[in-house]
């Protein structure tokens, strides 16, 4: 391969790495924030190894805000499983102990190990098509989230509560037909 690989274990907050070279000699580890200053310090640190490739775990799921920002900038990417790392890390240590810097160490060399990983790259439409999804499941989970509240203060207020499939206006001629003479009724209403 004549190069390193850097395995990233990211995090919400945070993503370590580890760089290894083609013999798995650890020539870098490092935990960087994910806000722009620790971005840009990870970027610097690994820019140091002209022949790179990036390993991020989870690349569909946690690690998807790195990967995407790595790929916008002309890093080369690969997604590493999770089941791949985690076979990887209990096999190395014999012990399976999870922390930051395990992970980043198998990830590298499943990186190194392996080569039928996903190359990533970018392709707009599929970030868009997954924006209006993740948007459409969390007005679901808002909308769910209200209606439950809804029935919850309604059975609160009206004996018995409400219907389990309500409309609006269903709702609302409930509310009208209670008039609640205690402060808590008159909040709840």
């Amino acid at each position: 391969m004549n190069g390193v690989v850097i395995g990233a274990d990211p995090h919400k907050l945070s993503v370590t790495i580890e760089v290894l070279d083609e013999r798995e000699r650890v020539l870098h580890q490092g935990r960087y924030g994910t806000d722009r200053d620790g971005y840009r310090q990870m970027l610097g640190a690994a820019r140091r190894f002209e022949n790179r490739r990036w390993a991020v775990e989870g690349c569909n799921g946690t690690g998807r805000h790195v990967a995407q920002r790595l790929v916008a900038d002309g890093e080369m990417d690969v997604d590493v499983p999770a089941k791949l790392a985690a076979r990887a890390r209990l096999f190395d240590t014999g012990n399976g102990r999870k922390t930051d810097p395990a992970d980043a160490h198998s990830v590298a060399v499943v990186a190194l190990r392996t080569r039928s990983l996903t190359q990533l790259r970018v392709d707009d439409e599929l970030v868009a098509l997954r924006l209006l999804v993740d948007r459409r499941d969390e007005l679901g989970r808002s909308r769910t989230q209200t209606i439950n509240r809804l029935h919850r203060l309604l059975l609160e207020l009206v004996p018995g509560g409400a219907k389990r499939f309500l409309t609006a206006a269903q709702a609302q001629a409930l509310l009208d037909s209670v008039a609640p003479a205690d402060m808590a009724g008159r909040v709840r209403h």
